[in-house]
């Protein structure tokens, strides 16, 4: 569910944005078009990441790395 409402949100954002500069500067849709396709690459970027951060098996402590302090 987390998904699709972050893919609907990034989409609708981009297009009321888009909508307001057409508004603003009298153009036909030419720039809703162009941030709806940005708010879909956008939204499939950040769905991405997040299906990889929860299928990513999650990192094992490496004993020998010298950047954790164990003192």
């Amino acid at each position: 569910m987390q998904l699709g409402l972050t893919m609907a949100g990034c989409i609708c954002f981009c297009f009321f944005i888009g909508h307001y500069l057409d508004k603003l500067l009298k153009f036909r849709g030419v720039f809703t078009t162009i941030f709806i396709l940005l708010g879909v690459a956008g939204g499939a970027n950040v769905c991405y990441r997040q299906i990889i951060e929860v299928t990513d098996p999650k990192k094992k402590e490496d004993p020998d790395d010298p950047r954790i302090d164990r003192s």
